[in-house]
């Protein structure tokens, strides 16, 4: 009987000790090693500064390493196949973004389906974006703008950050919406497109809140409207396209996603610590300042504004014809 008992007790043991062989992760909490959170966009800007903010939060608090890596090229289509290849475990993860979500799909075919491939986690950040003109240009308003258009058919250009970007898109809904014969003049990025406008080489660009604040109030901008629903705090004198007489809403936008099939308690971690980390008033306040907004809030919550912004621009791209291919 004790023979029996003692092979019991062994083959327990043995089975115990296999288990925990063929399930390390088990056995150590989240994070316990390196996680590398990919963006699409060079380093510098709003996309590379909030994974670091978050990633400076979880290495003081877990003593382990975020490390943000860079892979620019197709509008966001090289980040997201990197990440469609990578292991759910939660080590690694990207920023997500209007482009590669709502845009990027209806542009171009793709190796990864973004609805079904990635796992939203929070939604970090929204910034409204601004019509902004050549100060030079008689244009003060967006009602000026539709008529100058009407008047010069065919001649009256818009700038953007590169073909198929939000600002090309919106420069797109523009001249549906208002009926108006423009023509599109892509720069590679922000910053050229505005330098672009600012020097009169072309007539007027959507540009992102955050970027125009400084060329706005220093007079080398005219902002006609914002595309949020409200007026944004820093610039409380510029009219939404709705008090202007227009229903067009347009933001940027980016969060935190995962590969599919990331496990439940892994994302429901990164979620819990995001929505500490931008939730500290310093944070909020430093973004807020900026024009920007934080929506954080639950996984869920993300899943369904991606999917309602990706229904919203299909049909809009589709209409303007544009193609990445």
């Amino acid at each position: 009987m004790a023979y029996r008992c003692g092979v019991s007790l062994i083959s327990l043991a043995v089975a115990l000790i296999l288990s925990l062989a063929s399930n390390p992760a088990q056995t150590q909490p989240y994070p316990s090693e390196t996680i590398k959170i990919i963006i699409s966009q060079a380093p510098g800007g709003l996309m590379d500064l909030l994974p670091r903010i978050l990633g400076h939060q979880i290495t003081e608090e877990t003593r382990q390493p975020v490390l943000v890596e860079s892979r620019v090229g197709g509008n966001g289509a090289l980040a997201g196949a990197e990440l469609d290849r990578a292991k759910p475990d939660g080590y690694t993860l990207m920023m997500g973004f209007h482009g590669v979500y709502a845009m990027l799909p209806h542009m171009t075919k793709l190796s990864f389906d973004p609805i079904k491939a990635f796992q939203p986690v929070v939604h970090l950040l929204t910034v409204p974006n601004i019509l902004v003109v050549d100060p030079s240009l008689p244009i003060y308003s967006l009602s000026d703008l539709i008529a100058y258009a009407r008047a010069n058919p065919g001649k009256f250009t818009f700038a953007s950050q590169g073909p198929g970007s939000a600002g090309h898109v919106a420069g797109e809904l523009l001249k549906q919406m208002a009926g108006i014969d423009i023509v599109h003049v892509p720069y590679r990025g922000a910053a050229p497109a505005q330098q672009a406008v600012m020097a009169g080489h072309v007539g007027f660009m959507f540009d992102v809140v955050t970027l125009a604040i400084s060329p706005v109030k220093a007079g080398k901008l005219r902002a006609l409207a914002v595309t949020s629903p409200h007026r944004v705090e820093v610039l409380t004198d510029v009219p939404t396209f709705a008090e202007s007489g227009m229903d067009l809403e347009m933001s940027g936008w980016f969060g935190l996603v995962a590969p599919a099939g990331t496990p439940r308690d892994v994302v429901t971690w990164l979620n819990k610590k995001a929505n500490e980390t931008f939730s500290a008033p310093e944070i909020r306040a430093r973004f807020l300042s900026q024009g920007a907004s934080l929506p954080l809030g639950p996984p869920e919550a993300f899943e369904e504004y991606i999917k309602a912004e990706n229904k919203k621009w299909g049909p809009i791209i589709r209409k303007a014809n544009i193609h990445l291919d």
